[in-house]
């Protein structure tokens, strides 16, 4: 197999056209104004004969600007991180920007890596959806000048744009979609709590409608661990227990949704039947799994190409208080919420 032709340089150029490179590169810079006019003429002509093409990131770089954004996930196989790239990706290409993806795979000690990693490429700015662990490396980032837009996830005593979905209005309607279905018995199923302000937001708001509604309902919150099936087995089986009438689930993310419904396979249940579920984050295949997925979907591709838009603003030089942007979810209301019976029966031993 032949090689491909390596590509032509500055010094190729000046070779061929007999000047020396800072000839070059005052031409490629536009100031022709300093060269003869047939100077001028050979270094266009060499560049023609070659095919040179200058590296748009030195270009940048020698203007002081990248135009690159830097993107740090906290795991991009959750559709949520894919959807949010996907829509700050498309508003980047709008502005004639670049975004570099950085994916911490769930892994919190990698924070501090991303954010370096990133900087090393002369990044003008992160957005940032991040594990919240290493609020360090963040406010040296924030410090060395670089704007910063959190999406998703707070990180304490941190003053910037932060961009999310409105967490205790998702909350509440998927706890009112289930009342309204006439669902009393509630368990609420979280990835781990940790210091993660989404998931502590979420139990916070599903713990105040349950308070608010006194008897008429109840709920208890669980935390789900990856590979832990048994244990969220075991978490169903005791809501059952404690039910009154058809029991149901409120799950914290799309990654806990496909959780419970292997949960609910090992048990035999029928979702919309046996347990009741709505889960926060609609995927393409929540219509399509048994009854179809009740769910309150993201605004996601409005919530990443909003964080663009605030950090543009900031590289830009815009100067004002920190924002903080809440986008409302929308009910999308399927057969695995189908109506519990209204009128609840005494339980039956065993």
């Amino acid at each position: 197999m032949s090689k491909a032709p390596a590509r032509s340089t500055i010094a190729d150029v000046a070779r061929h056209a007999g000047v020396s490179k800072a000839t070059v590169s005052r031409f490629l810079n536009h100031r022709e104004t300093l060269l003869t006019p047939e100077i001028a003429k050979r270094v266009e002509a060499s560049i023609a004969a070659l095919g040179y093409t200058p590296s748009p990131m030195a270009q940048a770089l020698k203007r002081g600007r990248s135009r690159l954004i830097g993107l740090v996930v906290a795991d991009i196989t959750n559709p949520y991180s894919v959807a949010v790239l996907s829509g700050a990706e498309q508003a980047c290409r709008k502005a004639g920007y670049l975004l570099m993806l950085f994916n911490l795979g769930n892994e919190s000690e990698r924070e501090s890596a991303g954010l370096q990693a990133l900087s090393s490429y002369k990044v003008e700015g992160f957005i940032l959806n991040t594990m919240g662990h290493d609020a360090g490396a963040v406010l040296e980032t924030a410090r060395q000048g670089r704007p910063v837009v959190l999406v998703d996830r707070l990180h304490e005593g941190l003053e910037v744009d932060f961009v999310s979905l409105d967490n205790s209005q998702a909350v509440r309607l998927c706890a009112q979609h289930l009342l309204d279905n006439h669902y009393r018995d509630y368990l609420l199923i979280t990835e781990p709590l940790g210091r993660i302000s989404t998931r502590i937001e979420r139990m916070q708001a599903f713990q105040a409608f349950v308070r608010e509604h006194g008897a008429a309902v109840s709920g208890e919150c669980f935390e789900s661990h990856a590979g832990d099936v048994d244990g969220l087995v075991q978490a169903l089986s005791a809501l059952r227990q404690r039910a009154s009438g058809t029991p149901a689930v409120v799950a914290g993310n799309a990654v806990v949704t496909l959780r419970v419904i292997e949960a609910a396979a090992r048990l035999g249940w029928r979702l919309g039947q046996d347990i009741g579920l709505v889960g926060i984050d609609d995927t393409p295949w929540a219509p399509y799994v048994g009854p179809g997925i009740s769910t309150v979907s993201q605004p996601t591709g409005e919530l990443g190409r909003l964080a663009v838009h605030c950090l543009l603003q900031r590289i830009e030089g815009a100067n004002m208080p920190a924002r903080k942007i809440l986008l409302p979810g929308s009910l999308n209301p399927r057969g695995s919420t189908a109506s519990a019976q209204p009128l609840y029966q005494q339980k039956t031993a065993g």
